[in-house]
């Protein structure tokens, strides 16, 4: 083991220390903003600077198993043995690279978004406390440490989706996530015991080292397990159907959006999914079920994105969209591409989201000053701010081109490779045929809702009223400087893994193989023709080009009215806007209910009722009526207790005559 990975326990401790002490400042010192943004910053940039020297020592290394750092002894239970314990291999450096990069950028921006806001040293600390919990998730050698991150990084959503919590809508939203996380745990919980009971470990490497020989191919065991750990996938990567939390999320502070969409928490059941990829290739069902319930969310969540108005939700289902896109790839197996997609997806929807933080921000500052209260956030108060934030339009469009497919940008190798990995499919079954055109169409509409937000957003006549347009300015370059670097990474992210078409092809794919290959060994081999996939790259280029063409001929922004004056939705506009009625149906056929079964059925019939009442109150009736009974045997007369006495040992003798 090169020395350089012994430290890997760094990477996880520099940002756990940084949450203590902006924790500790939040409590004694909350004003003191300047040591609060070294230090929220300056761990994650320290945990960046380790990664970078482990993942260097790790390339140099040239290994084919993973490297195991123990701490500590956790579990020491008979059979049972859990190691507080790192793992450190190709899919874990990809993580870490992400994780630590992209989450060193979103804490600088934040220096700049939150400067103002009184919880400063709090926000830090959760934010510290987010990247403590993900690089856990990340790194950890078993499924129990894995879960220690898993849940945490639920907890830190939790605090950072209602960190406004003195605003009920934003309280809700922090539930809403926490619960509905919950559920998918439980599958992730259950798939764990039935991993132990099969193969007696829940170690990663004694795991798939044993699967081969105690499951069958197909067989029932091996399809629940990897079912039960797909739900709780759908859960923490907002997938159908558990995916309706993830834009209420929209209520914590923008770079929380960026950090929980791009580089943590919903890229964590992909992660799974590729981690433990040999149980799934050994489980072909449960893999169709990946690629359908992915491809079918991509397109779903695509449909709402065309009709939502507030910026950051547009966003939001575009990343449960594009989540789609990444288990669509590993369901069919394309592991490398999934994860692809996932390091592409991280640069350019952080970028979004940064970028729509500074027009919320600057929008926001412009309302303030002017006294007014309009919704920042709604497109339709926006229009034409190119003007006002060059820099700010300029890489939200490169980002845009990224997403929708545009040739040459990150977004169109990945997600292409995702679909043709796909097509290649086919010839197994023809479903895999049918999941290729969900994700064209679903192709076709990134590209128009896309392209429809950056017009309402930076062209056509400003609406954010004419005494405003004065206090709209770009954002400071704490702020801006992070959506540049993003900006590059988006452009050029594309040649880690090339078509196979093109020179220099295959990068990611031939790094990641040492993880991917024993997975592989279960998998028929899937290889698209030259022609095809060159076939397949041109359709990409005009699904791509369709898509922004018809915003561009059938969106007019000089017709956009302000939210105030805009006229209300009707048919199918009015069902896109909310979302095809998704939370309605939950809240009447399962809240309700569950509602109605908690308050009338198990707290008034059943605790009130009979608990109580019965139980309880009735005990203490007896008691009570016992009492008064014995109290009439106290008179105070000798003679009635020399007669109770005398009846009581007559009827002892009668007894003891008996027997």
């Amino acid at each position: 083991m090169p020395p350089v990975i012994e430290w890997v326990w760094l990477v996880v401790a520099l940002p756990l220390a940084g949450f203590a002490a902006n924790g500790l400042l939040s409590l004694v010192q909350p004003s003191a903003k300047r040591a609060v943004s070294a230090i929220g910053v300056g761990t994650v940039a320290a945990a960046f600077v380790v990664t970078l020297a482990i993942v260097r020592g790790l390339a140099g290394a040239h290994a084919s198993d993973p490297f195991v750092v123990t701490l500590w002894q956790w579990i020491p239970l008979g059979d049972l043995r859990v190691a507080v314990a790192f793992q450190v291999d190709q899919l874990s450096a990809v993580m870490l690279l992400v994780v630590t990069g992209v989450g060193l950028l979103i804490h600088v921006f934040s220096v700049g978004y939150m400067r103002a806001d009184d919880g400063y040293a709090r926000y830090f600390a959760y934010l510290n406390l987010f990247v403590f919990f993900m690089l856990v998730l990340v790194l950890g050698a078993n499924f129990p440490i894995l879960f220690v991150g898993w849940e945490g990084v639920g907890l830190c959503s939790y605090l950072l989706i209602g960190f406004w919590f003195d605003v009920k809508a934003n309280a809700d939203a922090g539930k809403k996530a926490f619960l509905m996380n919950r559920i998918g745990d439980a599958g992730f919980l259950i798939a764990m015991f039935f991993i132990f009971q099969a193969t007696g470990s829940l170690a990663f490497d004694e795991v798939f080292a044993r699967a081969p020989r105690v499951f069958a191919i197909g067989g029932p065991t091996i399809t629940a397990i990897a079912l039960f750990l797909f739900l709780g996938c759908t859960g923490k990567s907002a997938q159908i159907p558990l995916y309706t939390w993830l834009p209420d999320a929209m209520a914590g502070p923008t770079p929380v959006s960026a950090l929980i969409h791009a580089a943590t928490m919903v890229t964590a059941g992909v992660y799974l999914i590729a981690r433990t990829n040999v149980l799934f290739a050994m489980a072909p069902i449960a893999g169709a079920v990946v690629a359908t319930v992915g491809a079918v969310t991509a397109l779903w969540a695509a449909t709402i994105a065309l009709k939502q108005w507030d910026i950051k939700k547009v966003l939001a289902y575009s990343t449960v969209s594009q989540l789609g896109y990444m288990f669509l790839g590993v369901g069919v197996g394309a592991i490398a591409s999934g994860m692809f997609h996932l390091v592409t997806h991280a640069f350019f929807k952080a970028l979004l989201f940064l970028g729509a933080g500074s027009v919320i921000h600057a929008l926001h500052h412009a309302y303030h000053a002017t006294h007014r209260h309009e919704d920042a956030q709604d497109m339709r108060n926006m229009g034409g701010l190119r003007r006002w934030m060059p820099w700010t339009a300029s890489v939200m469009w490169l980002a845009t081109l990224a997403i929708a497919g545009v040739p040459g940008f990150s977004g169109f190798f990945s997600k292409d490779e995702v679909l043709a990995m796909t097509f290649a499919k086919g010839h197994e079954h023809v479903l895999f045929y049918g999941l290729w055109a969900v994700g064209a169409v679903a192709a076709l509409l990134t590209a128009f809702y896309m392209t429809r937000l950056m017009l309402y957003t930076f062209h056509g006549p400003n609406r954010t009223g004419a005494a405003e347009q004065g206090h709209v300015h770009e954002a400071p370059w704490v702020m801006t400087g992070p959506l540049v670097i993003l900006a590059a990474l988006s452009v050029v992210g594309g040649v880690l893994n090339l078509p196979e078409v093109l020179p220099q092809s295959g990068w990611l794919h031939h790094w990641l193989e040492p993880v991917t290959a024993a997975g592989d060994f279960f998998r028929p081999d899937t290889h698209l023709s030259h022609g095809t996939e060159w076939a397949l790259l041109g359709l990409a280029t005009v699904i791509a080009g369709l898509g922004i063409a018809a915003a561009w001929r059938f969106l007019t922004p000089a017709d956009l009215k302000p939210a105030a004056e805009a006229p209300a939705e009707t048919g199918l506009q009015k069902l896109l806007l909310r979302k095809w009625y998704v939370d309605e149906i939950y809240d009447t056929l399962i809240v309700r209910p569950l509602v109605w079964l908690s308050d009338v059925v198990l707290w008034r019939r059943v605790d009130a009722g009979a608990i109580d009442s019965v139980g309880v109150n009735g005990s203490a009736r007896v008691a009570r009526g016992l009492g008064v009974i014995g109290s009439w045997l106290q008179t105070g007369h000798v003679g009635t207790y020399v007669f109770f006495f005398v009846v009581g040992a007559l009827l002892l003798l009668r007894a003891a005559t008996r027997f």
